[in-house]
């Protein structure tokens, strides 16, 4: 996709984010390629390549092995043509017709008609949700449940299938057609649990459906009625049908509720927090270390280890501000006698921008903004949004609340005017992240770099209550080695704190960031040394003993690689720290222990 093109003229938005991507959705870039090997291999214009049984079609052939009878698979084919998503769909919403008399409608059980997806709400669109709810992403219990509904499930199927072959019956009994399955379950793994794999499915269904390149009659329709919201409906059921019970696994880190590391200056913390750090860690120089903490399973046990068995600080930066952006800090920083940079940042949506208090609804329950994104919702939205809300003359009923919602909630639209949202402006984005207003403004800069840039930074409140620490201990400035600088979010930490900059090293491989901090310091009329470089690769041995002779060596070294491969989002490349990405963490600690080194010689 072109990332460059407008969002008012189209919703293909830009997602190559070093956000939690946490929370946004994914744009597979095989998506369009989704129909691809598995058991009952699909070929482009939708037959099975299955082996043949004389007298029957290779397309009734797939749907005879997943149980159907020939009179529904008949009937479902004369309704909806030899389409396999809308067949499998009429099959199994017949099926839930005749096992649920109770729930059976007083129409004819025909499929509602199919909603595009531009036109409704995403069943599936949890994920754009995890930094405004808490919730542990790394509980076991969840796997266990759903794996022990499979198995329920599945006994009463067949005895005699292998475990891959009953998951796949599984899901397809669920509704999920058996050629993506294969595919989530190649990608994700022999030993992806049942929440992996349909969140998998689900987002490259919803990703093919959005993506404005991909031909209307092979993107998938996504069925607000009988398809999405059934299959997740029979998902949940079957994961409530069975307690679940502890299960041990290698990791050892998890997230806390609350999300407030080892104290924020609005929470009570409740008890005295103690922690050991190792004599190997000790400065000089400090360092600090910062990462999405909704990552994989195990990564942030390894980025632990790699950094001398810390123990990372856990926090969501809504207990500074108006919006959530959850991250985990790793740092041999003091966390006694820390204080918050002043005036407090407003922490709730209509402090913050107070003109939308008065056309906010009361139907509307956000008082935070969801973590912020590289990228914003289309004018196309906001007008399809306008429309579904005048369209009733009072209070709109519950399911356009829930689209309504859904869609504010996904891309941070906020209330302008009578039944109008849009979205945040680049200023707004620069205000909650407490950077100071058009810093990022200028210099040939596009609207889309400023939001590609400012939604993967640092939020700086949250930075800077951490950093606070070092301002009675370097009275007379710092020198700094900053590691993937972004838009500069700890060196703007450093200086609202007050603590003078008398040498940063910055290395950001975008020119884009590099001149906007270069610009920033220029602004601010820094006294100090400013040098960059756009790869971390040119920071060898030689170069690092250059820098440290030239001023005496590092008193700080920060910074957060880049988490395209950690987010939760990413189903394509999320590869952890072994991704080409996210595996720029062991730079980090390549130069870390190089300073180390070198300024420990000179001592």
């Amino acid at each position: 996709m072109d990332k460059h093109l407008s969002e008012e003229d189209s919703d293909n938005i830009d997602w190559d984010t070093e956000d939690e991507l946490e929370i946004q959705d994914t744009t597979f870039s095989s998506c369009r390629d989704l129909r691809t090997n598995g058991q009952y291999a699909i070929s482009g214009d939708g037959e099975a390549s299955s082996s043949s049984v004389p007298g029957q079609s290779t397309f009734i052939q797939k749907f005879l092995v997943m149980g159907f009878s020939e009179e529904s698979i008949a009937k479902a084919i004369e309704q909806n043509g030899e389409n396999s998503d809308l067949v499998l769909d009429s099959l199994l919403t017949l099926k839930a017709i005749e096992e649920s008399p109770e729930e059976q409608p007083s129409a004819s059980p025909h499929l509602e008609p199919c909603i595009n997806s531009d036109d409704s709400s995403s069943e599936y669109n949890e994920n754009f949700l995890d930094d405004v709810y808490e919730e542990d992403s790394w509980s076991s219990d969840s796997d266990y449940c759903t794996n022990s509904a499979k198995q329920c499930y599945v006994k009463e199927e067949s005895s005699s299938l292998s475990e891959k072959e009953q998951t796949i019956l599984f899901l397809a009994n669920m509704g999920y057609p058996v050629e993506e399955v294969s595919i989530a379950m190649e990608r994700c793994g022999p030993e992806a649990s049942l929440a992996e794999l349909t969140d998998f499915i689900c987002a490259a269904q919803m990703a093919r459906a959005e993506d404005p390149y991909l031909p209307e009659d092979v993107k998938p329709k996504l069925n607000h009625g009988s398809g999405g919201y059934k299959k997740r409906k029979m998902f949940n059921q079957l994961c409530k049908s069975k307690k679940p019970r502890a299960i041990f696994d290698e990791e050892t880190i998890r997230l806390p509720k609350p999300m407030i590391g080892f104290g924020v200056p609005t929470e009570s913390v409740p008890a005295i927090i103690r922690r050991t750090i190792p004599e190997q860690a000790f400065g000089p120089p400090f360092f600090y270390y910062e990462n999405v903490a909704l990552a994989p399973k195990g990564v942030w046990d390894t980025i632990s280890r790699f950094l001398y068995d810390i123990e990372p600080e856990f926090v969501d930066s809504k207990y500074f501000c108006a919006t959530a952006r959850k991250r985990g800090y790793i740092h041999n920083l003091p966390i006694e006698n820390r204080f918050p940079l002043l005036p407090l940042p407003p922490r709730t949506i209509n402090e913050a921008l107070p003109l939308t208090k008065k056309w906010w609804p009361s139907w509307d329950p956000r008082t935070k903004l969801n973590c912020l994104q590289t990228a914003i919702g289309s004018a196309r939205l906001t007008d399809r949004i306008r429309k579904a809300v005048e369209a009733f003359d009072g209070e709109p009923p519950m399911r356009v609340q829930k689209f309504v919602l859904d869609q504010c909630r996904k891309w941070n639209l906020v209330w302008v005017g009578r039944n109008k949202v849009a979205p945040l402006e680049p200023d707004e984005f620069e205000m909650l992240l407490g950077f100071p207003k058009n810093h990022t403004r200028g210099g040939g800069i596009s609207r889309t770099d400023r939001y590609k840039s400012l939604g993967n930074s640092f939020q700086v409140d949250t930075v800077a209550y951490h950093l606070s620490v070092l301002k009675d201990m370097f009275p007379n400035g710092m020198n700094v080695l900053s590691l993937f600088s972004g838009i500069g979010g700890a060196e703007v930490a450093l200086y609202r704190l007050g603590i003078q900059l008398n040498n940063v090293v910055s290395v950001e491989k975008s020119e884009v960031n590099r001149n906007i901090v270069r610009s920033w310091w220029e602004q601010t009329n820094q006294r100090g040394n400013l040098i960059d470089f756009d790869d971390v690769q040119q920071l060898n041995g030689d170069r690092l003993e250059q820098l440290i002779d030239s001023f005496g060596g590092f008193d700080l070294l920060i910074g957060g690689s880049p988490c395209n491969n950690l987010a939760g989002s990413n189903r394509v490349s999320r590869d952890g720290l072994e991704g080409k990405e996210s595996s720029l963490f062991y730079d980090y600690v390549r130069i870390l222990d190089l300073v180390k080194s070198i300024m420990s010689r000179q001592r």
